[in-house]
């Protein structure tokens, strides 16, 4: 009981704190004369005679839109508040990975729309790599005897597999990280109950996650260059998006190979969660 009460303080200071920050927005910056069909766009991002105010559309977005919508309104507010901008998006992005709440794929893709192709790849790897690690130690603080009740068979079948890998365990959790038989969010809160190190837990997340992570941000960076939704499933950038999916892959199917000769993974997903199968 005493660690499910410090859970809950902790979701709910962190949310009290999230929830200020959106509060405290800056005032819109002040820009140079524009030339009138960029004005007009401007207007349109921040508006003094709307009726709703710049901070309430401070939300996590839940479709392309509202991701369009979102980062426009960073990018604008951006060029005069930086540090405001990268410390907001820095605390949601770290209050969505330590509480293991779904939707991170999107703040990826925001990266890469307001801080660009690499500044937002570098930003977006930290920040998975340290979020994932709180969700580690909240596990390990107050979460595990309630992971154990609600996944027993899944926590055992992970724990088998560790043991089994123990000489190349490094590698087994790239490999997890790479072809995830298991939610990310399961392995991050069932990882101090099996005995993973934080060490790895920690260089695994970061070498593991970087394709996903590049993909998405690069995603970001074609949604900021592109004047309509409908510009982002053109054949010219389903083509790019192609070539980058591919680019990515390399690393896993790296690490697939060297799996097949060193790795234990009698194992097959079900349910987004891995079972036994023995390979003949």
């Amino acid at each position: 009981m005493r660690s499910l009460v410090g859970l809950i303080a902790v979701v709910a200071a962190a949310s009290l704190y999230l929830y200020s920050l959106s509060l405290y927005l800056p005032a819109a910056p002040r820009r140079r004369p524009l030339p009138t069909a960029e004005r007009k766009h401007v207007e349109t991002v921040v508006s003094t005679d709307s009726p709703e105010e710049p901070s309430s559309r401070l939300k996590f977005p839940s479709d392309l839109e509202e991701l369009r919508e979102l980062a426009e309104l960073l990018q604008f507010y951006k060029a005069e508040h930086t540090g405001y901008v990268l410390l907001l998006f820095c605390s949601a992005y770290l209050y969505k990975q330590s509480f293991a709440i779904p939707g991170s794929s999107f703040l990826n893709i925001l990266a890469g729309a307001i801080f660009g192709p690499y500044q937002g790849l570098l930003l977006v790897s930290v920040l998975t790599t340290v979020g994932s690690t709180m969700c580690y130690l909240l596990s390990q603080a107050f979460g595990k005897r309630y992971i154990v009740t609600l996944f027993p068979d899944k926590v055992s079948m992970l724990q088998r597999k560790v043991g089994e890998n123990q000489d190349c365990l490094l590698f087994f959790l790239l490999f997890l990280r790479f072809f995830p038989m298991t939610p990310n969010w399961f392995l991050n809160m069932s990882a101090p109950i099996v005995n993973i190190p934080i060490t790895f837990f920690f260089c695994s997340v970061f070498i593991g996650l970087l394709p996903y992570n590049f993909i998405c941000v690069q995603t970001g960076v074609m949604l900021s260059e592109v004047a309509s939704l409908d510009d982002l499933f053109s054949w010219e950038k389903l083509l790019q998006l192609l070539t980058i999916a591919c680019m990515a892959l390399l690393p896993g199917a790296l690490i697939r190979r060297f799996s097949q000769k060193r790795l234990k993974l009698d194992v097959q997903p079900q349910n987004g969660l891995i079972t036994d199968k023995k390979v003949q």
